[in-house]
């Protein structure tokens, strides 16, 4: 864990972002420091997070690194409990940590379904678990929920990667709905640079997700200012749902 600053602007956030060691957890975490915001890049790879956020620091941006597993439900508490004991709260929670390991069904990889489900939807609900009760009672926070365009639409070799997505969006509204006082934006990218087709699934599958990532990828900064913008809005006002994909994707 890195030394957090001693001091936090008044106008700051605290951002909390989960899968921020690459990709749009790492834009995400470098384009809110840009705006002024504090913020904690959560990840497994302590290496990588701590090289970014001594890029934010030596920039003058405030930033801070944890270790954390969203899938261990008492990590993801720990950190949260710290983080409000060092800062007082957590205004924002960024759930973007997720896996893609695409592949027919009747190959049955069935520890891949497993990964899916405890990252991609487990993951989320450790977070919001932990953050809700201090945002509730402070009747202000934003959840904001990384889903993708498979929350919207299902496509052969992704049925479990959709599954828990439209698990993410179902449950992002209800939580919405429950919460009048809490903002709870679902961010739906679709095809964007990242690393999320690098690991397991089928690898004849997973190379052409990787071709058509390369030839038509948004790059990840561009989903990190759809999260700025929709935690950017006056109170009151919930940026409910925003979809963000290539004009060349179908």
């Amino acid at each position: 864990m890195s030394t957090s600053p001693t001091r936090i602007p008044t106008d700051a956030k605290v951002v909390l972002v989960t899968g921020a060691s690459s990709g749009i957890g790492e834009a995400t975490a470098r384009h809110l420091a840009e705006q002024g915001h504090h913020v904690v890049l959560a990840a497994r790879r302590r290496d990588r997070l701590a090289q970014v956020v001594g890029d934010l620091t030596e920039a003058g941006h405030s930033a801070e690194h944890e270790e954390l597993d969203v899938t261990d439900r008492g990590n993801v508490q720990d950190v949260v409990s710290r983080l409000v004991a060092r800062h007082g709260r957590i205004d924002v929670l960024v759930n973007n940590a997720g896996v893609m390991p695409l592949s027919p069904v009747a190959a049955l990889r069935l520890d891949e379904w497993d990964r899916m489900i405890d990252v991609n939807l487990r993951g989320v609900l450790h977070g919001v678990a932990a953050v809700l009760p201090a945002m509730r009672e402070r009747r202000c926070g934003h959840i904001v929920n990384v889903a993708s365009t498979a929350a919207h639409r299902v496509d052969p070799t992704a049925a479990v990667y959709c599954a828990t997505k439209f698990a993410v969006r179902a449950f992002s509204e209800g939580l919405r709905q429950e919460n009048t006082d809490l903002r709870v934006p679902v961010i739906s990218p679709g095809f964007t640079r990242s690393e999320l087709a690098d690991r397991g699934g089928d690898p004849q599958v997973q190379g052409a997700v990787r071709a058509a990532t390369e030839q038509i990828g948004l790059p990840a900064s561009a989903i990190a200012e759809a999260i700025g913008y929709a935690i950017g809005q006056a109170p009151g006002i919930d940026v409910n749902e925003i979809v963000v994909r290539p004009t060349a994707q179908n």
